[in-house]
């Protein structure tokens, strides 16, 4: 299983730096140094295979990425602390998005739509519970709902991306985290 995820790690890493739709198996296996058999051993749909566990892969990187800070929004300083992590995380990320892409890529792909409902999920769960937490220290007002706002916080940070990803501008991004966190904090 550990050369699976190195196949899997190696072209995540090769796919940060190109266009998932131009590459082929063989810049695949050059990368990875693995040969065809090992591919389809691992991954017996091909590409498409492939690209759905790296798609995987990425979206528990957006997750792993803003740890610690994630999974301890329990005060003020903490919820700066992720909004950083963010903000840092798509600076650097800039107009290129390797899950966007491979999404893109697999738009028609059977279980790519759960790919990022999971990520969304998990995502807004941690969210939803540190707005609770605060809530329950009385750092939130007790009048907010938690599952709205973590949905909206989350929808406002894919947006912010979203207009990163066509503009270059982290903006849009910084705004929306501003504004919930003045919303959060009443």
């Amino acid at each position: 299983m550990r050369r699976r995820a190195q196949i899997i790690e190696g072209t995540a890493a090769h796919l940060r730096t190109q266009d998932p739709g131009g590459i082929t198996l063989e810049d695949i296996r050059a990368v990875t140094r693995t040969s065809n058999s090992q591919i389809f051993h691992y991954f017996p749909g091909g590409k498409e295979e492939l690209f759905l566990e790296v798609a995987r892969y990425e979206a528990d990187q957006v997750i792993e990425d803003q740890q610690p800070y994630l999974s301890a929004l329990d005060t003020w300083a903490d919820w700066e602390r992720w909004r950083e992590t963010v903000l840092a995380r798509y600076r650097a990320q800039g107009q290129q998005c390797p899950l966007g892409s491979l999404m893109s890529q697999l738009a028609e792909t059977p279980g790519a739509p759960e790919v990022v409902s999971a990520l969304i999920g998990r995502w807004q769960a941690e969210v939803e519970r540190g707005i609770r937490g605060m809530q329950a220290s009385g750092l939130i007002r007790a009048g907010i709902d938690p599952a709205r706002c973590a949905a909206a916080t989350i929808a406002g940070i894919q947006g912010g991306v979203l207009v990163l990803r066509s503009t270059g501008d982290v903006g849009h991004l910084e705004a929306s985290m501003e504004i919930l966190f003045d919303h959060l904090r009443g």
